[in-house]
């Protein structure tokens, strides 16, 4: 079955493992936890167990609808790190969080099939990939085996080389490319509940990354729920000449974009700030069909 880049319906909502559904009615808020000691914004401040569960626990009571653990870092220029410590941290993290919150929506950040397919069926509801497939051969094959949704991101390149000088001829086309490939790929494969994600900072210059966010609305023609990664990213804090510890406010900025541009999904470290700007887009939304209705 060949995806064609035409305008579709997206889903009114996901089947999960455990039975229950992840509905895109209404935007959704997918808070990040990073198990790491060197991610670019809050590197070190969740690493450990319990201080990445009591994270958790906290952007759950903002109201995060999912939980995105990452246990390898994918800021520009990361350290590698092998895949044992990457379950090292990341599987006792998972565990606990379901065992004290069984109905908790978890995406587990990876880009490995091996650690997807353990995350997956210890109980797992989401594979966040931000390679798309492209770092591991396997991985399109173990998301279709373990039946749960799937982020498939863009990327020029790995987190290592990324940010080395990224080139496009017109990065819409391409990214729009890369999703029509990837998708016929993973329809074959048998999988079928996909999220896409352009990527934002991932191989890409500021201007690109801009010029994503303004053809954001374009990928709602694959007919699947979107994703923006926006917050604290360099395309914020660059521009404004700050560090990513002041970048909130303009986090809040590209969110309310990217919500008037289709997003189905924010991927947040905060979360509060975040279902507040999705309240008032919505607010605005309606205002905006009232008055139409009126005329």
């Amino acid at each position: 079955m060949n995806i064609q880049p035409e305008r579709n319906t997206v889903p009114a909502s996901f089947l999960l493992p455990n039975s229950s559904t992840l509905s895109f009615h209404a935007p959704l808020v997918m808070g990040i936890v990073n198990i790491t000691p060197d991610s670019f914004y809050d590197g070190g401040k969740h690493y450990g167990t319990e201080a990445a569960v009591a994270h958790a626990e906290k952007l759950l009571e903002e109201g995060a609808d999912i939980i995105d653990l990452g246990a390898y870092s994918t800021r520009p220029n990361a350290a590698d790190v092998g895949e044992e410590e990457e379950r090292r941290r990341l599987l006792p993290v998972l565990e606990k969080l379901l065992k004290h919150h069984p109905k908790t929506v978890i995406s587990v950040d990876t880009w490995r099939s091996g650690v997807a397919l353990e995350a997956g069926t210890t109980g797992a509801s989401i594979i966040n990939d931000i390679s798309g497939g492209t770092m591991d051969d396997a991985m399109i094959e173990t998301t279709a085996r373990l039946n749960i949704p799937y982020v498939l991101m863009h990327i020029k390149g790995t987190p290592q080389t990324m940010q080395i000088a990224p080139e496009y001829s017109d990065i819409a086309d391409e990214v729009e490319y890369y999703f029509t490939e990837k998708m016929n790929a993973l329809c074959k494969a048998g999988a079928k509940q996909i999220i896409i994600d352009p990527g934002f900072g991932f191989g890409k210059t500021t201007g690109h990354n801009y010029t994503l966010l303004h053809n954001l609305n374009r990928f709602a023609k694959f007919g699947k729920p979107l994703l923006a990664g926006l917050s604290r990213k360099s395309m914020v804090y660059k521009p404004l000449g700050i560090q990513p510890d002041k970048a909130l406010a303009g986090t809040i900025a590209l969110n309310t974009i990217a919500l008037l541009q289709g997003a189905h999904l924010l991927r947040v470290h905060d979360v509060a700030e975040a279902r507040q700007t999705i309240e008032l887009v919505r607010r605005y939304k309606n205002a905006e069909i009232n008055t139409e209705t009126r005329v």
